[in-house]
């Protein structure tokens, strides 16, 4: 059975010397992979198009194992992306997670909307760093993982955050912040925007300037909560981390 899908390449795997594996993730399946023949060659219709981070409608022959791809039409080769380091890096992190994070065709709309625009917005040059924290922080539901956002995770009452305790799951108010001695303190910018990513809708995203010291502060809460209850290890996360030392 032959079905056009539109999707996002998030993954590659050469396969012999002139195959590729390549893992989509779609509107229509979910996450899903297919043998491109031949796509390793230079003058391969398919090598273009099964380029990362590459959007477009895809002709997929589907099978009881894996497909295989017959086609495409690129709608976005995302050059931009490819061009600056920096911006790779922030992308390879989104891709990464999404992979990472889902399960073959479990099918999700609203997430596959969230990477197309976030990588868009890369695209775009918009800020790349706070781009990727704000995905990161929407993929916690995908994991069921829900922390405390909105009060503080021991009393539930009071929002006057002082820090976040991945113990407790959560933002700790003034009043408890010391019961948990390994807890991250967080400014209120940072407390502020974690909980605005958490709730909002990316479609309303305008110019963006944050402070490098308050996304240094988010990424090493989201990456601790990550660590203790996501499961998941991500090559791009060190790279980034190792690109984070190069930074004034």
């Amino acid at each position: 059975m032959f079905q056009k899908i539109e999707g996002v390449v998030i993954r590659t795997t050469d396969y012999g010397e002139t195959n590729k594996i390549v893992t989509f993730y779609t509107r229509e399946l979910g996450k899903i992979s297919a043998m491109a023949r031949g796509a390793k060659k230079p003058k391969s219709r398919l090598a273009s198009i099964t380029q990362p981070f590459t959007h477009g409608y895809f002709l997929v022959q589907m099978g009881s194992g894996l497909g295989t791809l017959q086609q495409g039409e690129m709608l976005s080769s995302m050059r931009e992306i490819r061009e600056d380091l920096f911006v790779t890096a922030y992308a390879s992190f989104v891709i990464e997670l999404t992979d990472k994070a889902t399960e073959d065709k479990k099918r999700n709309p609203f997430l596959f909307e969230l990477l197309l625009q976030t990588l868009q917005y890369m695209n775009e040059e918009v800020d790349p760093e706070i781009l990727a924290l704000l995905y990161q922080t929407k993929m916690l539901p995908v994991l069921g993982l829900h922390p405390a956002w909105d009060a503080c995770a021991i009393c539930r009452q009071s929002d006057d955050f002082a820090a976040f305790s991945v113990r407790e799951g959560g933002f700790l108010c003034k009043a408890h912040a010391a019961q948990d001695p390994y807890s991250f303190p967080i400014s209120e910018a940072a407390a502020k925007l974690l909980r605005l990513f958490y709730h909002f809708d990316l479609n309303r995203l305008g110019n963006v300037s944050v402070k490098p010291e308050t996304k240094r502060q988010m990424r090493k809460i989201l990456n601790a909560y990550y660590d203790e209850y996501g499961g998941i290890y991500l090559k791009s996360r060190r790279f980034i981390d190792q690109l984070d030392k190069l930074q004034p």
